[in-house]
């Protein structure tokens, strides 16, 4: 079926992408995977080719498209080569960062920080998660004092990707008590006295994803760094994250279509009791039920990415697209890896990897049950606010 949703410029800028991943990326992959960091100059070298910050304005070396289906094939494209774990690394960079750093700066931050954000020169990573803080936001206990012309900023935050090579660090930090309008969000910078980068944190998957911890201890951050307005940082935050919810469901989906992909290769060439692995009934079965979940879910975040587009996609349908994509991924993931037998159980095979890779999706971005609580308050089936809201 012809998915329809892309044009003449989007298929252009897939076959650059394509050729990026496949010949800059992918021949490095395990090097880094094994290393638990990309290097800078992947970064750098991603920009010279035009493919950090699309959204940024074009005096600032941006395309000034907003357009997520850049974002998408960029991602379908680290997936389909093998290498998705340094797609992320971009997608924080690009899908999630992005939006804060082009609409929430002021004239002399975008002039300050734009430029190095689009050619790679600067990393960009985002500071939500604390270590008593994850899909509840509202919680974060990370502290900012205003001093009169600085914020004395006091904290931690934990599983940040980027965390390591990142230059600017987008935090969410509490300048009041307030649950929601104490939040603000501020651009903390490498060298800053007192912002301090912990271990790097050994994962299950995404090795190459450099995912950190990161200590603020009295770190004065200067009026100029703040992201739009004090005390509108959650807003800002909900706002944003059908973005970023969008973002996982297609690297999700992504994942499970080169799963498929590379399965369907496997059994039409591995053999047993004499016939291919294809042959057996079994097999069609299983790769029946999978390649109709990746077509269905596909229908449904194509249109999601559009209406993403349009400013018309709501909280409750992104959180929709990252439970069914997440959730599906895991299922059909564990057929196809079922399917290579002992081999998917190998670091060496592509199958293994993308397993190990794909159980954090159901997590981070809001776990699955979070997303549950989204979609089931979007039913109205009571009158009386959820605890904890």
């Amino acid at each position: 079926m012809d998915r329809g949703h892309y044009e003449a410029d989007h298929l252009a800028f897939a076959e650059m992408a394509r050729g990026f991943a496949q010949k800059e990326v992918a021949p490095h992959y395990l090097e880094w995977e094994d290393a638990g960091i990309v290097p800078r100059e992947i970064f750098t070298r991603a920009g010279e080719l035009g493919l950090l910050g699309f959204a940024a304005p074009q005096q600032y070396g941006g395309l000034g498209v907003r357009d997520f289906r850049f974002n998408q094939i960029l991602i379908e494209e680290f997936m389909n080569a093998d290498c998705g774990g340094v797609g992320l690394n971009f997608a924080v960079h690009n899908d999630i960062c992005t939006p804060y750093l082009a609409e929430l700066t002021n004239e002399e931050q975008r002039g300050r920080w734009l430029p190095g954000f689009v050619s790679g020169r600067l990393i960009a990573a985002i500071g939500m998660t604390e270590p008593v803080a994850g899909s509840d936001v509202a919680g974060i206990r990370t502290a900012a004092v205003d001093m009169g012309d600085h914020f004395l900023v006091n904290g931690a935050k934990t599983f940040i990707t980027n965390g390591t090579n990142a230059d600017l660090v987008i935090a969410a930090v509490r300048t009041s008590p307030d649950r929601h309008r104490g939040i603000t969000l501020m651009v903390l910078e490498r060298d800053m006295a007192g912002f301090e980068r912990g271990r790097n944190l050994d994962k299950l998957g995404l090795h190459c994803q450099d995912t950190s911890e990161l200590s603020f201890t009295a770190v004065e951050v200067p009026k100029e760094n703040v992201l739009g307005e004090v005390g509108h940082g959650f807003e800002y935050l909900m706002r944003n994250l059908a973005q970023e919810r969008m973002q996982i469901a297609v690297g999700s989906l992504a994942r499970a279509r080169a799963a498929l992909r590379t399965t369907i290769d496997y059994v039409r060439t591995r053999t047993a009791f004499g016939q291919q692995i294809g042959a057996f009934q079994n097999t069609r079965f299983a790769l029946a039920d999978v390649t109709t979940e990746v077509s269905v879910a596909e229908a449904f975040i194509d249109k999601c990415v559009l209406e993403l587009n349009a400013d018309r996609l709501s909280g409750a349908d992104a959180a929709k697209a990252k439970l069914w994509a997440t959730e599906m991924e895991f299922r059909c993931l564990d057929s196809c890896q079922q399917l290579f037998g002992g081999y998917g159980y190998m670091r060496e095979y592509p199958i293994a990897r993308a397993a190990a890779d794909a159980r954090i999706t159901r997590v981070y971005g809001g776990t699955s049950e979070i997303m549950r609580e989204i979609i089931g308050r979007e039913l109205a089936l009571s009158d009386r606010p959820a605890k904890g809201a």
